[in-house]
């Protein structure tokens, strides 16, 4: 017997009016809607969910957070027609690859950069804390960047969250780059790392950096 109860079928999510809705096991459907989907969780698996799972809400988006459901219950959900040899491989490289800290949190598993996209970024941003970093580029079809160059604005990264998230601090500065050398960048682009050259930010950004 279930130790868990089969629950309405939802008919609003946070991505708005659920089109099509499958309930994979008792408190767990999958929904889709006009423009993205992923799992909701009844109050009793949402606390059923391991504490290295378990989000702050029971909604689990389909790109990358649906995995850790699947690995929270994966035994339950293996005998699914679905849940092939193959699908719960997706299940542990996704979750892996997105959720590196949690993955190894909950099978005591260490994940390598090389199988994670978040820890190769988060790993490229702390080793240029301190740094100006590029946030934005435009190119030389821009009236103010000359042929061969790319314009950027560079602000100094302060810190990087758990998930490859940076924030930076308010100061920043306006640059030209060498245009072959901004297209061999890397994860993250240093400023110091690549040749350019400082210049005041042109008349046409400075009221939209003031907004």
């Amino acid at each position: 017997m279930s130790l868990f109860a089969s629950t309405p079928r939802p008919e609003t999510s946070p991505w708005g009016p659920v089109q099509q809705a499958d309930q994979l096991a008792p408190g767990i459907w999958s929904v889709m809607t006009a423009s993205h989907g992923g799992l909701l969780l009844s109050d009793a698996r949402q606390t059923a969910m391991p504490d290295a799972l378990r989000l702050d809400a029971p909604v689990y988006e389909e790109d990358a957070n649906w995995a850790l459901v699947y690995l929270a219950f994966e035994r339950e959900l293996a005998v699914q027609k679905t849940c092939t040899a193959d699908f719960l491989q997706l299940v542990r490289d996704t979750a892996r690859c997105w959720h590196p800290d949690r993955y190894a949190a909950h099978t005591g598993e260490t994940v390598p950069p090389n199988e994670s996209h978040v820890l190769r970024t988060r790993a490229a941003y702390e080793a240029a804390i301190g740094e100006y970093c590029t946030t934005s580029a435009w190119g030389d079809w821009a009236e103010w960047v000359p042929e061969g160059k790319v314009g950027v604005i560079a602000r100094r990264l302060v810190s990087v969250n758990h998930l490859g998230r940076p924030t930076y601090g308010d100061d920043e500065v306006c640059a030209l780059v060498d245009k072959q050398a901004y297209s061999q960048r890397g994860e993250v682009t240093v400023l110091a790392s690549v040749p350019h050259e400082i210049i005041d930010p042109p008349a046409e950004l400075r009221p939209k950096r003031l907004t």
